[in-house]
């Protein structure tokens, strides 16, 4: 088992646990939302979604953060997924990413879908 992402408590009081797969997706998202620099030890993790919220939307934009993103994803994760499709949409301040993708290990196919807003 491993610590939930984002972290909180379970029913019993005990910091919450998951399996496998809802790991390997909470890895993702952590990866997507973590903008580089972020981290202490490792200051080019992170793909830099996060800085899309407000900027300009434009294909040539759209299409190099996706590029970002995927690079992002291999290099961090191409050992427990295989990347199968990616797609950043950007409406107003709402990044809505799905990220296709089979686990290696138990070679299951799944798709995981991450919407943040710009707006507290």
């Amino acid at each position: 088992m491993n610590i939930d992402f984002p972290i909180h408590f379970d029913q019993r009081g005990r910091t919450a646990a998951t399996g496998g797969d809802d790991h390997i997706r909470n890895m993702i998202e952590q990866l997507l939302f973590t903008n580089p620099g972020e981290r202490v030890n490792r200051p080019d993790f992170g793909s830099g979604l996060l800085q899309m919220v407000f900027a300009p939307n434009s294909p040539e934009i759209a299409a190099a953060l996706q590029f970002t993103m995927q690079a992002a994803l291999q290099r961090y994760l191409g050992d427990l997924i295989d990347l199968q499709n990616l797609q950043v949409t950007a409406e107003d301040s709402t990044l809505s990413v799905v990220v296709r993708y089979v686990v290696r290990r138990t070679q299951e196919s799944s798709t995981a879908t991450f919407v943040r807003s710009g707006v507290s």
